[in-house]
């Protein structure tokens, strides 16, 4: 009992300090979110939806949306998710990485 005890605390710790790590991005990269995020913010305005029914509907708070359309790395990936299906837009998601060059030229280059 009281192993499990230790185990447990322990995964709790790990958890937390995960959590709480800070994502750094360098400026370029940060710009991808930014862009991303005002994409996010038109694609609402074209709905016609409010910050309010867009955030009900992704199961997020406003602040989180408001994160997010600001192209915030803080914000977990789910949350975007949940936000692109909530505008319709979920099948872009599996557009991310599925072009993926650079591995495809290295796969070429071993199979030589």
């Amino acid at each position: 009992m009281f192993v499990n005890t230790i185990r447990i605390n322990t995964f709790v710790q790990n958890n937390e300090q995960m959590a709480s790590k800070k994502q750094i991005l360098s400026p370029k990269y940060h710009s991808i979110l930014e862009t991303l995020g005002e994409n996010l913010k038109l694609a609402r305005k074209r709905r016609n939806l409010t910050t309010i029914q867009v955030a009900e509907r992704a199961d997020i708070a406003r602040s989180t949306l408001y994160e997010i359309e600001k192209g915030s790395p803080k914000v977990a990936m789910g949350a975007y998710f949940n936000v692109l299906k909530t505008l319709g837009l979920q099948n872009d998601f599996l557009k991310l990485a599925s072009d993926d060059e650079l591995g495809r030229k290295l796969q070429d280059i071993k199979l030589l």
